[in-house]
């Protein structure tokens, strides 16, 4: 699991065209809520290490956050095969994490 956003993420499409389980995160380095997630977060990951997860820097003017129309960080959202399956904002807690996870890691 990556500790840093990606600052150039990549693009809807490429999203879109993913296949199998994909967790998008939005949020920063310095946000303050995104590293009080991040304990809960790699709990929830340590048991479904085959889930692709991607960290995007997300803010004002940036085209794939504001695609998922996200407001808060940090926001997970839970893919399979390119569609939206689940959302967590600003998740404090490993079994919500886990829950959205079981969702898309069938």
């Amino acid at each position: 699991m990556s500790n840093t956003y990606m600052v150039s993420g990549p693009s809807r499409a490429e999203v879109d065209a993913l296949t199998g389980p994909v967790v998008l995160e939005f949020g920063t380095d310095w946000c303050g809520y995104c590293s009080a997630a991040q304990p809960a977060i790699a709990s929830a990951f340590s048991a479904h290490p085959d889930v692709q997860h991607i960290k995007v820097e997300d803010g004002s003017g940036r085209p794939l956050g504001r695609s998922f129309k996200i407001k808060l960080w940090p926001t997970l959202v839970f893919m399979r095969d390119g569609t939206e399956v689940a959302r967590l904002v600003r998740p404090t807690e490993a079994k919500p994490i886990a829950d959205a996870l079981a969702q898309i890691n069938r």
